[in-house]
């Protein structure tokens, strides 16, 4: 489909929307357009939608067609990943690049010619840092390990399969951020995983990479 066909506006609400008009009265109901989302049941990205029909008080559809100036191919949205006032330098001077790279090996591993078509972070990730004073006398602080749980919701597609909208949590664990010939990582890649459930695993996954408690208790 061009992006001339994919701009038009619908002439008339589809059909299938008059019952959800009813179960939404003095609201609106959504049209999204299936060749970017498979499931609209699923995660749907917000340029997925292609604008809403407006719904009067008693149920019916009004006619009236809001156009979502956004409606396009999705893009990438790594905005909660970065916006946080949290360190992130132990990923590099690109954490969403990063990011993104990593679970783009992952995909691969999985399918050697997957395409991660885009990436999002729907929610605030959950972040865990560990450090130890500085051993120079002065009151420094050096960062040991860190580790961050990154909530996503993703599409892939590959030659000869049907995109999918996968949404899970990944995370990511660095040790030995302390010794510059010590740096152990680890990632895991959990699909459909909740943030607090991940969260939770972050506080064991830490001890995992390197051989247990470093000497800062983290």
């Amino acid at each position: 489909m061009s992006d001339e066909e994919r701009r038009r506006v619908p002439s008339s609400p589809p059909p299938e929307l008059v019952a959800e008009a009813a179960a939404n009265p003095g609201g609106s109901v959504a049209v999204i357009d299936r060749d970017l989302v498979s499931d609209p049941n699923g995660f749907v990205p917000g340029e997925a939608v292609q604008g809403v029909w407006r719904v009067g008080a008693d149920g019916k559809l009004t006619g009236e067609f809001v156009e979502n100036p956004n409606y396009g191919p999705p893009q990438d949205d790594f905005a909660r990943l970065t916006d946080p006032d949290h360190w992130l330098g132990w990923l590099g001077e690109r954490p969403a690049v990063a990011v993104r790279e990593s679970i783009e090996g992952i995909l691969r591993e999985q399918v050697p010619d997957a395409v991660l078509e885009w990436f999002k972070v729907p929610e605030v990730p959950r972040y865990l840092t560990g450090a130890r004073r500085g051993t120079d006398g002065a009151n420094t602080v050096l960062v040991t390990r860190a580790g961050i749980a990154v909530p996503f919701a993703l599409s892939v597609v590959s030659p000869g399969r049907r995109r999918e909208i996968l949404q899970g949590v990944f995370t990511w664990v660095a040790v030995g951020l302390d010794r510059p010939d010590g740096r152990k990582d680890r990632v895991w890649f959990d699909l459909r995983a909740g943030l607090d459930w991940a969260e939770a695993e972050l506080r064991e996954r830490i001890h995992l990479v390197g051989g247990g408690r470093g000497p800062d208790g983290a």
